[in-house]
Parts: C-alpha cells; sequence; structure tokens
C-alpha cells in the first residue's frame, strides 16, 4: 500500500486546517475587541444620557413605570445602552463571520444589526411621544377645569391616549412592524368608534348629550325663555 496515499487525508486536512486557523484567530480577535467597544459603547451613552437629564424626560413620559410594571428593573436609558452594546457586539460577529467566509450568518447578523438603529429610533419617538401625550392631558385638563367645563380629567385622559396611539403607529412604522395592516386596522376601528358614537347621539342619546354639554358648560345666567 503505498504511504503518500494513506498521508495524502492528512496533508489536505493540515492544509485546510492552516488556511482556516488563522481566519478563526482573527475572528475570535475581532469579537473579542467588539465586546470591549461595546462595554465602552454602553458606558458612554448611559452616562451621557444621565448627565443630559434624559432620565428625568423618560420618568415624566411614564416610560420607566412602564417598564418596572412589566417586572424589568432597568429604566429606559439602561434600556438603549443596551441595545447600543448588542448592536455593537452583532456588528463585530458580522465582521468575524464575514472574515471566515461564513456569508448566511453575514447576512443574517446584518439584518439583525440593520434593525437596531430603527429599534432606537422607535424607542426614542416613545419617550418623546409619551411625555407629549402627558404634557397634553395636563394643558388640556388644566384648560377645561379653567374653563368650567366638568370631567376635565376625562377629555385629557382622551387626549392623552389619542396621540399615545398615533405616537405607537409612528413607532410601529419606524420599526416596520405591520405596517399597512396595521394602519389599515387602526383607521377600521377609529372610524367605527366614530361611527358608533354618531349613531348613538344621533337616535337615542340627544337627551343624553345635551344633559352632558349642559354639565361641560357652566352658564353664566338663565337661558333665553
Amino acid at each position: 500500500m503505498d504511504v503518500n496515499m494513506l498521508l495524502e487525508p492528512l496533508r489536505v486536512f493540515l492544509a485546510l486546517l492552516g488556511h482556516f486557523l488563522p481566519r478563526l484567530v482573527l475572528a475570535l480577535a475581532v469579537v473579542a475587541g467588539g465586546w470591549v467597544l461595546a462595554k465602552l459603547a454602553r458606558f458612554a451613552i448611559t452616562r451621557g444620557l444621565r448627565a443630559f437629564n434624559f432620565t428625568v424626560l423618560t420618568e415624566r413620559a411614564g416610560t420607566d413605570g412602564f417598564l418596572k410594571q412589566g417586572g424589568i428593573e432597568a429604566d429606559t436609558v439602561d434600556l438603549l445602552g443596551m441595545i447600543v452594546h448588542w448592536s455593537v457586539i452583532l456588528l463585530a460577529l458580522v465582521v468575524a463571520f464575514n472574515g471566515m467566509g461564513l456569508t448566511y450568518m453575514t447576512d443574517l447578523l446584518t439584518r439583525v444589526v440593520l434593525f437596531m438603529p430603527r429599534l432606537i429610533v422607535a424607542l426614542v419617538i416613545i419617550v418623546f411621544g409619551s411625555y407629549f401625550a402627558r404634557f397634553m392631558r395636563n394643558s388640556v385638563s388644566a384648560y377645561c377645569r379653567a374653563s368650567g367645563i366638568q370631567d376635565a380629567e376625562l377629555l385629557g385622559g382622551v387626549a392623552q391616549y389619542a396621540i399615545l396611539t398615533f405616537v405607537v403607529l409612528i413607532a410601529l412604522d419606524q420599526v416596520q412592524v405591520g405596517g399597512d395592516i396595521v394602519r389599515q386596522s387602526f383607521l377600521i376601528v377609529l372610524a367605527g368608534i366614530v361611527l358608533a358614537l354618531a349613531i348613538a347621539f344621533g337616535l337615542g342619546g340627544r337627551e343624553w348629550a345635551a344633559r352632558t354639554m349642559e354639565r361641560w358648560w357652566k352658564r353664566d345666567g338663565p337661558g333665553p325663555r
């Protein structure tokens, strides 16, 4: 039996190993460097946002309270830092897999990395939108109380949740979740609510509507007889 024929698979294996091993070492170095950069980026983002008192905005917007109600101990700033942290790690993995020639994993992780900035923008939209919605609630309630309109808190709540609905739709559109189906469903539900209120006021709720309007707007003097 020819010894060279027996050793040929071993030589091929060693050649492949010698070709693959430097790439593997370089990929591990890239991942390790990405992990360090991710830690630094997370630290910089969280410290920077807290230095600019972004936590005050998230507390007033109610996003921190929403996370706590969901059993999440981290606040919104920590959540943003975590998203940035994993974005850097995934980017390092993309570079590492690309260097090893694993195109399938590279394409898959590239899609995830491209999704991360949209997720950050959507979260920022929700924070500012929630803050604006609460501001409008307080403004509408204060105006109604100053004008002598009863159910001021109810009207303020309606204004807040109406704004929050549009904010959530904008955030979902940013991350491309649902798309036209979500928007069309919202418009159908909104049109149904408006139609139901119109029918209730027009057919069976005229007297109730009159009493409600009289209760909302106080008259200064007796009306015409």
